[in-house]
């Protein structure tokens, strides 16, 4: 055992002082932060945020979200964006400005893996009409953000990792600027490769991009990107924050604002919603009505039906719904 806790001590040591040496004054350490809920022993060969980051991926929610797609419900196609890929091109974009900023590339990989653990099935539509139907049924909101938040907590991860995934999206801002660079980085990936997936679906062609943007952003989703990230650095090396330049960033938020109105919210895009909202209140309802339905799980009624119907995929979905 004395073996043990010096091989611990030891380890600890070695990572404080090379990040003393490689980080910056603005960078989260791995040690001696806020901690977990429940304390636990430190792990002799993993930071507490490494330890994160593996306790996500071997976790069943993570797991899961290969099954969930991001944009369009259960698409027939090999190469359409899931969630599971949205995390993973989201993360290393996000390692990739942390790298560069020297910041805490640990802490914004666990909170890049585990952002949208909580998401629905059916992308944001599937949110809308859980939201929708448990609001109308309880008065209670969803928002995957706050899922996200749960199933971190459950997983008794550490505060920055919990606090940066709460605060992914919404109205609070995250705590650390690792926990920034992917509430901005998130946007940058899923702009780009949902205009990649809305091409091939067929709704948009290169030419219906607006101009302007492409223009300055790149004519190719690998070119916007990099065009971004290097943005991203270049400000806020300067600002001493996660920023943009005004240029760049008024042109994401304007390519942004096109596909909400071409593609999320486009016409194509309500039969899809409806179907969403369909499959998804026939669940809900039947659950209300026979909660013996339901596996055994924490909290109340509203708590158990949200975890159950959060966590399946699209096809366990469709699948349940047509079995009722």
């Amino acid at each position: 055992m004395e073996r043990a806790a010096s091989v611990v001590d030891a380890f600890a040591q070695r990572m404080r002082e090379q990040e003393e040496l490689t980080l910056s004054p603005l960078a989260v350490r791995s040690y001696g932060g806020r901690g977990r809920e429940r304390p636990e022993e430190q792990c002799g060969v993993r930071t507490p945020f490494q330890r994160d980051r593996d306790r996500l991926v071997h976790s069943k929610p993570f797991r899961r979200l290969k099954g969930k797609t991001q944009v369009f419900i259960d698409p027939q196609g090999d190469h359409y964006r899931t969630r599971m890929t949205h995390t993973l091109e989201t993360t290393a974009i996000s390692r990739v400005v942390a790298r560069a900023l020297r910041l805490n590339e640990d802490l914004v990989e666990a909170i890049g893996l585990g952002h949208d653990t909580g998401h629905t099935p059916f992308g944001h539509a599937g949110e809308q009409a859980l939201d929708d139907v448990l609001c109308a049924r309880f008065g209670r909101r969803f928002r995957h953000n706050e899922q996200s938040y749960r199933i971190a907590r459950r997983l008794n991860l550490t505060h920055e990792v919990c606090q940066g995934i709460l605060t992914h999206t919404g109205s609070r801002e995250p705590e650390t600027l690792e926990g920034k660079i992917v509430r901005l980085v998130d946007r940058v990936a899923y702009i780009n490769h949902d205009i990649d997936d809305a091409i091939r679906y067929g709704i948009l062609r290169d030419s219906d991009l607006p101009v302007d943007e492409i223009g300055l952003l790149g004519p190719t989703g690998s070119e916007r990107i990099d065009t971004l990230v290097h943005d991203i650095v270049v400000a806020s090396e300067e600002a001493g924050d996660i920023r943009q330049s005004d240029e760049v960033g008024e042109a994401m938020l304007s390519l942004r604002a096109f596909m909400f109105e071409r593609v999320y919210l486009g016409p194509h895009a309500e039969p899809e919603h409806r179907r969403a909202h369909d499959v998804v209140r026939a669940i809900f309802e039947r659950l209300v009505a026979e909660p013996e339905r339901l596996p055994a799980g924490e909290g109340d009624l509203p708590d158990r039906i949200m975890d159950y119907v959060a966590g399946m995929t699209d096809r366990f979905a469709l699948a349940y719904a047509a079995s009722l």
